[in-house]
């Protein structure tokens, strides 16, 4: 199923990055790898700022997912 993020310029959104909550330690690395796209939140655990990411996002997510040492990201397609 793919969807529209409203700030996506019309693209179509194909990805989603999932956070394993209990995994993550907040470690934070994700953040540098990926900017705008994750933040923490008040536990300092990763969160997603968009339920689904359009493709121009891979390479960010990407390096998110391999620099997370918890091994708390996944990215699969939407």
């Amino acid at each position: 199923r793919l969807l529209v993020r409203p700030d996506a310029g019309g693209v179509m959104a194909s990805l989603r990055l999932v956070v394993d909550r209990p995994a993550c330690k907040g470690y934070a690395n994700c953040l540098d790898a990926a900017p705008g796209l994750i933040d923490l939140d008040e536990h300092d655990i990763a969160v997603t700022l968009a339920d689904t990411y359009h493709e121009g996002d891979r390479a960010a997510l990407e390096r998110a997912v391999d620099r997370c040492p918890a091994r708390a990201l996944r990215l699969e397609d939407a």
